[in-house]
């Protein structure tokens, strides 16, 4: 189960993003935004029915990352 203070921390990362895509595609429309994530936090949302659907529109785009390695896992455009 994910926590209330996960959740409040993933809307705040979520409306950033947001904001910055609107910006950023208003400023620089051939520039694409990527979100960073943790591969944990991949695993634990975006492996779920409401993660995948937020990945079917194709506006988020995921960096996901071992943060112990300090390594890219993936890109997700």
């Amino acid at each position: 189960m994910v926590s209330h203070n996960f959740c409040r921390k993933w809307f705040r990362a979520i409306y950033q993003y947001i904001l910055y895509y609107y910006i950023l595609t208003r400023l620089e429309p051939d520039r694409r935004l990527y979100l960073a994530i943790r591969q944990e936090t991949y695993a634990e949302l975006f492996q779920e029915p409401i993660g995948k659907i937020l990945l079917e529109n194709q506006r988020l785009c995921l960096l996901v990352f071992d943060s112990k390695r300090e390594v890219v896992l993936q890109w997700i455009p």
